[in-house]
């Protein structure tokens, strides 16, 4: 289990600058962005590769900044993306003036940040390119490879892009090369035990002594099957017989190959040289020529017990920056630098900012002051928000109970962290309700992270929005409740029965129409609609996830509620609470049966 940490929330950052205080030779720090950076920032002229993810994967991400790989990493909590707000600060600092090229695992909360960050980076004149990465053979079949998850086939698109950009390819080859890489790569991977978050005494799943789980992921979910235990030679087999069928070889793929046996934290150094020793001599045998392998930590899932192998199929030019050398604190390969072809490109003016930038949803909130003042209004917002943070901090440790069993186990941890800021973000932002919601929002998804931190970001900017446009009527809240779906589904690309937060809120705003435009005032519509909201998240424990990381797993996900599903009526219930001690509403009766309720048949 994890054991060395003093407050599990400081976790990530602790371990950020200790990291810079052991290798700043190496490092720099991104001002306010939870990220690092080459020493000495951009090269002018340079494509600047920035990979990043959640932390718990070290040497991934940070470790992998330096020569001949990339140039910045942000970093989220663990096993959680950083905010979108991190990243776009990262990509100003990081513009060297001939492009971003971001690369990541194939994640919803990554997709949703980067994304974001990426969009808003463009507009402002930066080229910013994307690669996911998608070696993960267990998460989709051959013909839905795009949909496959990262995991240790992380490094070598990570590995190309740096030694392309380190020569002075433009962005055009660097982003090509990258998705070479990808496209070359598969991984198969095998867990014999679960990670233990920080300050958790439990670890996210456990595997019976004689059984493995087959096709892990990093985030500290379990395989997408079970096997029985094997002696280290079947378990070789077990790993490339799959990785050698002719329906995961790519289009042009010969005979040789990078090979990774990438160890997921517990297990140690010798058991991976054993289990190579076979995949070697398995590997001889199917033809393959190993090019360079490397065996070790190179994608690692805190203290899980497992290992996988990455198979890079090669040619000529991928091979070349393959053995490229590299220089970081995680990885280190001596070598003759390649030769430089840096295009005559320079700097773009202003590129790297000269402060700190504006958060996500400042500017909004402060044009939004024109809204109408009402401080009782703005009290009510902050009083609901801290309610919220109170019903959730009791809630955490079931919540990432209900997430581990598909997931990663972070979700509950993931609510508080936004919560806690958005309460302390509002606390400060003046008295025009809508506004307030604005920069609770943006404080949200800057600190949370993740896919749920994106969204509720976004879905409470959306409500302060409308607010500040329509006011705070019964029908301008309903109004404001559907701009909060709409921001919902274009951000987090859900429907009504994949299995998300959508499942609850969407019958609960239903519900509240209804009731608001039958004249009903908010207070009494909005408690009113909890129970279509309930029946919402139950319904999602018949249902299998098809979108995020338990999207994956499948039927492991059917029986269980939808955490976020589960989090969202908690909030909605939450909210009711503080409504219904608004003078001349006798509702309060009503809501505190609806949180007990929720609370009870979880």
């Amino acid at each position: 289990m994890t054991t060395v940490f003093n407050r599990p929330e400081a976790f990530k950052d602790e371990m950020v600058e200790g990291l810079l205080a052991a290798y700043g030779r190496y490092l720099d720090e991104v001002p306010d962005a939870s990220a690092v950076m080459r020493r000495g920032g951009p090269l002018a002229g340079k494509v600047s590769v920035v990979i990043g993810g959640g932390s718990g994967h070290y040497p991934t991400f940070a470790g992998f900044v330096g020569a001949g790989l990339a140039d910045g990493a942000v970093i989220g909590d663990i096993f959680t993306s950083p905010s979108a707000e991190h990243i776009y600060r990262s990509v100003l600092a990081l513009d060297g003036g001939a492009g971003v090229l971001l690369s990541y695992g194939r994640y919803s909360g990554d997709i949703m940040n980067f994304g974001l960050a990426e969009t808003r980076a463009r507009a402002e004149g930066i080229d910013v390119r994307t690669v996911l990465v998608t070696d993960d053979i267990a998460s989709a079949p051959p013909e839905r490879s795009d949909e496959r998850r990262g995991i240790a086939g992380d490094f070598c698109v990570f590995k190309v892009a740096g030694a392309a950009a380190e020569r002075g390819d433009d962005m055009d080859e660097v982003e090509r090369l990258a998705r070479k890489a990808n496209a070359r790569t598969r991984t198969l991977g095998v867990a014999f035990g679960g990670c233990t978050l920080p300050g958790s005494s439990e670890p996210l799943f456990s595997v019976d002594s004689d059984r493995m789980e087959i096709g892990l992921g990093i985030h500290g979910e379990p395989g997408v099957r079970s096997g029985k235990r094997v002696p280290g030679d079947e378990l070789a087999q077990l790993l490339v017989e799959p990785l050698l069928a002719g329906a995961e070889r790519p289009p042009g793929a010969g005979g040789r190959a990078a090979v990774l046996v990438d160890g997921l934290g517990r297990t140690k150094y010798e058991e991976l040289f054993v289990l190579y020793r076979e995949v070697a001599r398995l590997l001889h045998a199917g033809g393959v020529s190993v090019v360079a392998p490397e065996v070790g930590e190179l994608v690692t899932s805190l203290d899980m017990a497992g290992c996988s192998l990455t198979v890079f199929w090669l040619d000529e030019e991928l091979e070349e920056l393959w053995t490229a050398p590299a220089d970081s604190p995680g990885y280190r390969k001596p070598g003759v630098a390649l030769a430089r072809t840096t295009h005559a490109r320079t700097k773009r003016a202003g590129s790297a900012p000269a402060g700190i930038p504006m958060a996500m949803g400042d500017t909004e909130a402060k044009s939004g002051a024109g809204g109408v003042a009402d401080s009782s209004a703005a009290a009510v917002v902050r009083s609901a928000l801290t309610s919220m943070l109170e019903v959730i901090e009791s809630a955490e440790e079931e919540l990432g109970h209900i997430d581990a069993v598909a997931g990663d186990g972070d979700h509950g941890r993931g609510m508080v962290r936004g919560l806690r800021a958005a309460v302390g973000a509002a606390a400060k932002a003046g008295d025009v309700p809508g506004a307030v919601l604005v920069v609770a929002g943006a404080a949200w998804a800057e600190s949370a992270g993740g896919a749920s931190g994106a969204l509720w970001g976004a879905m409470l900017q959306s409500f302060g929005r409308s607010l500040v446009e329509n006011g705070t009527g019964a029908e301008a809240v309903g109004g404001a409740l559907g701009e909060a779906i709409t921001s919902l589904v274009a951000l987090g690309d859900a429907e009504p029965g994949d299995k998300t937060m959508l499942d609850a809120l969407e019958p609960f705003v239903h519900a509240y129409l209804e009731r608001a435009r039958a004249g009903e005032g908010v207070v009494s519509a909005w408690a009113a609609a909890l129970p279509a909201g309930q029946k919402g998240a139950q319904y999602t424990s018949s249902l299998v996830s098809k979108r995020g990381r338990s999207a994956v797993l499948g039927e492991r996900s059917r029986g269980t509620p939808d955490p976020g599903a589960v989090s969202m009526m908690y909030c909605l219930a939450a909210v009711s609470r503080v409504l219904a001690t608004v003078p001349g509403c006798n509702t309060a009766k009503l809501a505190g049966k609806a949180l007990t309720a929720s609370r009870r048949k979880r």
